[in-house]
């Protein structure tokens, strides 16, 4: 049974620490500000197989930056489960008469506010970089898929933090698996540009069709199908909604 008012509660919980850690929004943004900053202008006049000269790199670079930060920032949500289980918050949590799927929806809109408030953030500092904003309706349909991102990466940090019990660990695992997510995604360069052995991993990453996704409504250009990319991202963040769900009751409950 879905409880409003929990997952309102722990919504607003994390919105509060969101906004006493200036640190943590600045932290958040600096790595892909310098990345926009430095490939963006260190690339811009490089032509490069499989980007239209007439886009430029700035252009078709900002997308695959929003899908970065969404993809850090979404997928560290899980650090924050594995805090509040050493600090004892979570154990008070999991005996309130609140069901496990409003916690863990509560932890996924409260991870997703933040991940998007970032992400948003970054796509209004890249005009000054030059990147030409779309209109209000592109934006507005940016914003879902960006919401996609997160709840799919915000699940798998919840999935690892179920099963991982300590800070060490769940770094060591997430970093393994967030890097080569975010290499093969084809957010600095087309995916069609790599060799066909790799390629293949890059059409199972879920990052892949974000970023084409969200290209394809920022800068009308894509590699797939824009209904190919939404129906990819729809499938498989419902499909880790229910896998953390799954294994978040199993891991609170030992």
């Amino acid at each position: 049974m879905i409880q409003v008012n929990a997952i309102y509660v722990l919504w607003m919980r994390e919105m509060i620490k969101y906004a006493r850690a200036k640190s943590r929004l600045v932290g958040a943004i600096a790595m892909p500000v310098f990345m926009l900053v430095f490939l963006g202008l260190g690339f811009r006049r490089v032509d490069i197989p499989g980007i239209p000269g007439s886009i430029g790199y700035i252009q078709y670079l900002v997308p695959g930056i929003l899908g970065m930060t969404l993809l850090f920032s979404s997928a560290y949500t899980g650090m924050g489960v594995i805090m509040d289980r050493q600090y004892g918050f979570l154990k008070e949590v999991m005996v309130t008469p609140a069901s496990r799927t409003s916690i863990v929806l509560g932890m996924i809109a409260g991870g997703a506010t933040t991940s998007l408030v970032q992400a948003t953030m970054m796509m209004f500092l890249s005009v000054l970089l030059g990147f030409r904003l779309p209109g209000l309706p592109a934006i507005l349909a940016a914003v879902f898929i960006m919401l996609l991102i997160c709840v799919i990466f915000i699940n798998i940090g919840l999935t690892l933090s179920s099963v991982l019990k300590d800070f060490h660990g769940f770094n060591l695992i997430i970093n393994f698996i967030v890097f080569p997510l975010f290499l093969l995604s084809g957010a600095l360069f087309p995916v069609a540009n790599l060799p066909a052995a790799i390629r293949v991993f890059s059409y199972l990453d879920p990052l892949t069709y974000g970023v084409d996704a969200l290209r394809g409504i920022m800068i009308d250009f894509s590699e797939f199908s824009l209904l190919i990319d939404i129906g990819i991202l729809i499938i498989i963040s419902s499909a880790m909604v229910a896998i953390s769900g799954y294994f978040f009751q199993k891991g609170e409950a030992l």
